[in-house]
């Protein structure tokens, strides 16, 4: 809006300069800029009322924690920035028109109304593939991928040699701990600002919580140890983001809680949509790939003397894989749709990945496998489940890598012959 103004107030005073006026009737554009002012207003409160009640259905069938990701897309901010430049910019050229109507202010504000309805036709598009299933996991996808690759920038075979441990941990207690001075959740926080503090007092800082922890009043921070003198508490203080709900710029494990809960919604009684699980876990099935091949930091950094400067908690594989695994092989037992599909995650996964993944994933594929004993009392529903599909149901059944039981052989053949 205030850009709005100001290019009015300037493009006018030129118009003036140089002279520009044109034969436009002066009754006649107050009218037409008038309507279209007037209409663009209705146009800005219609468009965020059918965009909130469009993101408020889309979270309840999927997951609240989708709004934050389609108020943040680019498309949706740059159209509603559009939509309130024309209202703002229409109605101060309207404001300044008199005896004389100027060509090129009078011209710019009625085809920018003209342009925000293209833009709105654009934008009901784009919001409504977005908070389709497959859109909102796409989505979360593409910004977990982005997350991963910068928290974990090295591949596994990129991996820096493995650091010294001698100062890891001291022995003495901190020299100071600061503490939370409000509730929230841990956003993000500055390594570089950090290390760099670190460096100035000569200390080792620990930041305490994880990102992604809650952290409430009162509850430890930052724990610094051995400083040449005390690290001011508004310089801690600034490295470090908080906020009432988790985000991904930091955070590659909630890019798994969404696509978790969206899976757990799809799989819940009162929606039961199978089919929404699976493709949450297509996402996840390439997510894990994605971490599984590189190098999770340790949390350790150095300075080029080799002290250990700042330590700080990162996610470990057992983290990612039982975030992205239990959750949905719990509520989806009864499903041989997300059975079968999370047999083919797991055994593509243990066939991709080097052999250090491996344990908790075969762990993984065992508790498939009891499960689906459990839960499918028919032996012919046994054998389904049993059987990988990266579609769930429908796709070509992977047999070869399938791990079956010696009284399941004779049920198989049938199935497989029918």
């Amino acid at each position: 809006m205030v850009a709005a103004l100001l290019v009015a107030r300037l493009l006018h005073g030129l118009e003036e300069f140089e002279g520009w006026g044109s034969k436009f009737n002066p009754d006649t554009a107050r009218a037409v800029l008038g309507t279209l002012a007037s209409s663009m207003f209705t146009f800005i409160v219609f468009v965020c009322s059918a965009l909130l009640v469009a993101v408020q259905l889309a979270s309840a069938q999927l997951t609240p924690r989708i709004i934050g990701i389609v108020f943040r897309d680019p498309v949706t901010k740059y159209s509603s920035t559009l939509f309130v430049f024309s209202f703002a910019f229409t109605l101060a050229v309207l404001v300044r028109i008199d005896a004389t109507v100027y060509r090129v202010s009078a011209v710019a504000a009625a085809y920018s109304c003209l342009a925000s309805l293209a833009v709105f036709l654009y934008l009901i598009d784009h919001v409504g593939k977005a908070l389709r299933p497959s859109g909102a996991v796409a989505s979360v996808g593409r910004l977990g991928r982005e997350v991963i690759e910068n928290v974990y920038p090295l591949r596994r075979v990129e991996a820096p040699p493995t650091a010294l441990t001698g100062d890891t941990l001291f022995d003495a207690e901190p020299a100071d701990v600061i503490r939370s001075p409000k509730d929230g959740v841990i956003l993000a926080f500055d390594v570089r600002g950090l290390v760099s503090l670190a460096q100035r007092y000569d200390c080792m800082i620990e930041m305490v919580p994880q990102v992604g922890d809650f952290a409430a009043v009162g509850d430890n921070l930052f724990r610094v140890f051995r400083p040449r003198s005390p690290v001011p508490v508004a310089d801690l203080s600034r490295s470090l983001a908080i906020g009432q709900e988790r985000t991904l710029e930091q955070d590659p494990t909630f890019a798994f809680r969404i696509l978790v809960d969206i899976a757990s919604k799809g799989l819940s009684p009162a929606i039961n949509d199978p089919t929404t699980a699976v493709l949450a876990i297509d996402q996840i099935h390439h997510l894990l790939r994605n971490v599984g091949s590189r190098f999770l930091r340790d949390g350790q950094v150095r300075d080029a003397a080799g002290h250990l400067r700042l330590l700080y908690r990162t996610p470990n594989w057992d983290d990612f894989v039982n975030l992205a695994v239990t959750e949905i092989r719990q509520f989806g037992s009864e499903s041989i749709q997300v059975a079968r599909r999370l047999r083919a995650m797991l055994e593509d996964l243990l066939r991709t990945l080097p052999a250090e993944r491996q344990p908790l994933l075969r762990q993984e594929l065992d508790l498939l496998h009891r499960s689906a004993e459990r839960f499918f009392s028919e032996p012919e529903d046994r054998a389904l489940a049993a059987v990988s599909d990266l579609q769930g149901v429908g796709g070509k059944a992977d047999t070869t890598h399938r791990r079956s039981r010696p009284d399941d052989q004779r049920t198989l053949v049938r199935v497989t012959a029918e």
